[in-house]
């Protein structure tokens, strides 16, 4: 596995960053999680799903098995463990991730935080797709914090588009999230954060994690006959 750079200390990162900002704004975006070494490892791994043509079109919960109208989502994904062969970067970001939210969870209102769905590894490939303006948890099946990982080095959004709009609750105006290599953003993921992915006009690479209120998981569950989302491990 790839040496770690220099990269921030996890503890205090989520205990000064995450936790306040997410509490006072309902999202945060934090630079050089991992370092590049380790970044380009992830990058590479997810490069590689991409080229494999382990990727598939990326859906909406619920949509059959056309996928999701036309022009709303033009992403494809790969779902990974991280114990997949040659996926041990994503696993070692998928710890860093376990890591800094364990953390956070004792600070956050007293929610109960113990799984997490597998890592979506997403492309767009750069003609032009992006993701209509949703909600990643409309309807309280679990999904609490989504944290996204980006991995386009170089990135230039007046070409290449493929930022991420949100519309945070309560707040007067958007926020622009450009998805630049080694970031990671972390916000609420209920209606209090609406966002979209604008056109992307380069290949833009990312992953995705979500983090389940243990609570309203079991909830869920038990209004569904079949956990809603996606597969989910203990953290």
């Amino acid at each position: 596995m790839p040496l770690l750079d220099v990269v921030p200390d996890l503890e205090r990162l989520a205990a000064d960053r995450v936790v306040p900002e997410l509490l006072e704004r309902g999202f945060c975006c934090v630079d050089g999680l991992l370092g590049e070494r380790a970044g380009d490892a992830v990058l590479e791994q997810v490069k590689d799903l991409h080229r494999t043509g382990a990727m598939d079109d990326g859906r909406l919960a619920g949509s059959g098995p056309a996928g999701p109208p036309a022009g709303v989502r033009g992403d494809k994904i790969a779902w990974v463990s991280g114990a997949e062969r040659e996926c041990d970067a994503i696993n070692a970001l998928l710890k860093r991730l376990d890591h800094v939210i364990t953390v956070c969870a004792r600070s956050l209102d007293g929610r109960s935080i113990t799984e997490r769905s597998k890592a979506m590894a997403a492309c767009y490939p750069g003609n032009g797709a992006g993701y209509v303006k949703h909600v990643d948890n409309p309807n309280s099946d679990g999904r609490c914090i989504t944290c996204i990982y980006y991995l386009n080095k170089n990135w230039k959004a007046q070409e290449d588009g493929g930022v991420l709009r949100i519309f945070p609750d309560g707040k007067s105006c958007a926020v622009d999230i450009e998805p630049h290599f080694d970031r990671l953003l972390l916000f609420w993921s209920d209606r209090r954060n609406p966002h979209e992915v604008l056109p992307s006009y380069a290949a833009r690479y990312a992953v995705t994690v979500w983090y389940f209120d243990s609570d309203e998981r079991a909830e869920a569950r038990r209004r569904f006959a079949r956990p809603a989302g996606c597969e989910v491990r203990s953290s």
